[in-house]
């Protein structure tokens, strides 16, 4: 099997199947158990693996970046709400700082490569101290950069903190032959047929860069949330595609 979901929101679950059976993410299945749940063992017949996947913007930015399907990678964006605005800046005390639970399964499976995102603010908590440290304990090489979608001519700020890492030994998934990026400019979105792809949601007046369709504020609570289409409140998919892309030749 080519890849694991994990998505506990049953909307984005739904919404993760449907681009699996339209072809325009990885063939794989979907889990809606609490990643607290996953034994590390069922994950090892996939080659890819996306935790807090969302609606998919993540192994979609894996495409787009000239990532192939068969090439191993795990992906993972962090429950924000323990560290944003969104929450009750609780921090590690929040119930949603998942990370451990993500980092016992890295931990026992070893992926060669890794992918990931968090926002910023989650600095001043020290969750990137604990992210780093804890993987360059597992003989993991640790590379994390701040920037913003803007900077790849979006038309919004959405500032995000992004890292990737490497595991220094073969890992229990061995290496892979290393792939070229795509040429600068290729990894765009090429208009409103990828906009349906990620998200049956229109484009913003003037501009051409789409945005997903988004829950709103808390994490595994979807009976109660809202659909909303919002500027600067997910993973912005050009941005994650280029820092994808900037990764590639670090990552194997």
């Amino acid at each position: 099997m080519a890849a694991y979901y994990s998505e506990i929101d049953p909307y984005a679950a739904a919404w993760l199947r449907n681009l699996i059976k339209a072809g325009h993410i990885a063939d794989g299945v979907v889990d809606e158990r609490s990643i607290e749940d996953v034994v590390p063992a069922e994950l090892a017949e996939f080659t890819q693996c996306h935790f807090f996947a969302g609606i998919g913007v993540f192994p979609f930015a894996l495409r787009c970046a000239g990532w192939d399907d068969s090439r191993p990678v795990w992906t993972g964006s962090c429950p924000c709400q323990p560290y944003s605005k969104a929450g009750k800046g609780l921090g590690f005390a929040d119930e949603r700082h998942l990370w451990p639970a993500w980092h016992h399964l890295i931990r026992e499976r070893r992926p060669v490569a890794l992918l990931g995102e968090q926002v910023p603010v989650a600095i001043k908590h020290g969750w990137l101290d604990l992210v780093a440290d804890d993987l360059e304990a597992d003989d993991y090489a640790f590379w994390p950069a701040r920037f913003r979608a803007s900077d790849v001519g979006a038309p919004i700020e959405r500032q995000l903190l992004y890292f990737a890492a490497k595991h220094l030994g073969a890992g229990m998934e061995g290496q892979q032959p290393r792939r070229s990026p795509c040429p600068p400019g290729s990894w765009g979105w090429r208009g409103e047929e990828d906009l349906r792809a990620i998200a049956d949601a229109p484009l913003q007046p003037g501009s051409r860069w789409p945005q997903p369709l988004v829950r709103r504020v808390d994490h595994g609570l979807a009976e109660c949330m809202d659909q909303l289409h919002a500027y600067g409140n997910a993973l912005n998919a050009g941005a994650a595609t280029a820092f994808i892309q900037s990764a590639m030749e670090f990552l194997p």
